[in-house]
C-alpha cells in the first residue's frame, strides 16, 4: 500500500484546513484509518481514527470538537477536515493504515503510513 497526502498549508489561527489521504496498489477499504501528528521536537501523537466501515471514530482530546475524519471507501481515501485551527495544530500530519478493521490511538497498531504533508498554523 502506498498512501498519498494532500491539503496541508499555512492558515492562520482560527482558519480551516482539508487533509486527504489515498491508497494506490491495495484497497484499503477493510482497514481501520488514522491520523497522527508530529510537531518539531515532540513525538507523534494520535489526532484522529475511523473504524473500516466509518461508522465508529475516535478523537484526541485536544482536537475534538474541532476536526473531522471520514472516508471513502470507494475511493480509497480518508480525510481529516480541521476547524477553528490553532497555532498548536502545526505539525507534520500522516495518514496511516491500521493492521485491523479498527483504528487504535496506538502508532503500533498502524501498518502503513503516509509521507505527511505539512500543517502550519500562524497566530
Amino acid at each position: 500500500v502506498q498512501l498519498q497526502a494532500s491539503g496541508g498549508g499555512l492558515v492562520q489561527a482560527g482558519g480551516s484546513l482539508s487533509l486527504s489521504c489515498t491508497a494506490s496498489k491495495r484497497t484499503i477499504s477493510n482497514n481501520g484509518l488514522g491520523w497522527f501528528r508530529q510537531a518539531p521536537g515532540k513525538e507523534r501523537e494520535f489526532v484522529a481514527g475511523i473504524n473500516w466501515r466509518g461508522g465508529s471514530t475516535n478523537y484526541a482530546d485536544s482536537v475534538k470538537g474541532r476536526f473531522t475524519i471520514s472516508r471513502d471507501n470507494a475511493k480509497d481515501t480518508v480525510y481529516l477536515q480541521m476547524n477553528s485551527l490553532k497555532p498548536d495544530d502545526t505539525a507534520v500530519y500522516y495518514c496511516a493504515v491500521s493492521r485491523s478493521s479498527y483504528a487504535s490511538s496506538l502508532p503500533e497498531s498502524y501498518t502503513y503510513w503516509g509521507r505527511g504533508t505539512q500543517v502550519t498554523v500562524s497566530s
